[in-house]
């Protein structure tokens, strides 16, 4: 039986084949294994029953071997996200976080990455990179100068980055 942490082509060529899966769908249905009466038919059938246990589908007995595919995708999973990549899909905000400290942190990177130290840009041009983050920038705004991330001049007109 393969080592679903390792390798998942044998899965997948299995499945990938008609007898296999046809012969794999009658044994998940509780149907016996049969592609025919025949000589032919039944050495179809025994190809695709070695196979479905070469590739770790099949059990003892020929049962279904359930834990296959949960392992196989378990092996392969994504690392989960950490940190600011936890609230960005493609690097847009997909949702503001409920967390204080969180929030604070996604707010951090945002400013830090529109935001040069020193540098100051007029609203335009923040409403521009703040689209970058998110469609509702206006909100994005205020929420940066709320946290004290990011400072507006007397006029309201200009944005700098709080140093």
């Amino acid at each position: 039986m393969p080592d679903p942490t390792s390798d998942w082509r044998p899965l997948i060529a299995a499945l990938a084949h008609d007898d296999t899966r046809t012969v794999f769908a009658q044994l998940v249905l509780g149907q016996p294994a049969s592609l025919g009466d025949t000589t032919r038919g039944v050495r179809r059938t025994e190809r695709s029953l070695e196979t479905l246990r070469r590739a770790g589908m099949l059990g003892p007995d020929d049962t279904i071997a359930e834990s296959a595919f949960r392992e196989t995708l378990a092996a392969f999973a994504p690392p989960k996200a950490v940190g600011t990549a936890k609230f960005l899909t493609h690097g847009r905000i997909t949702q503001y976080p409920s967390n204080p400290d969180e929030r604070e942190l996604l707010l951090r990177h945002v400013a830090e990455t529109v935001l040069q130290p020193g540098e100051v840009i007029d609203e335009r041009g923040m409403n521009e990179r703040l689209a970058e983050f998110h469609d509702d920038v206006a909100a994005l705004r205020r929420y940066l100068v709320d946290h004290e991330l990011v400072e507006r001049t007397n006029s309201g007109s200009q944005y700098a980055l709080v140093t």
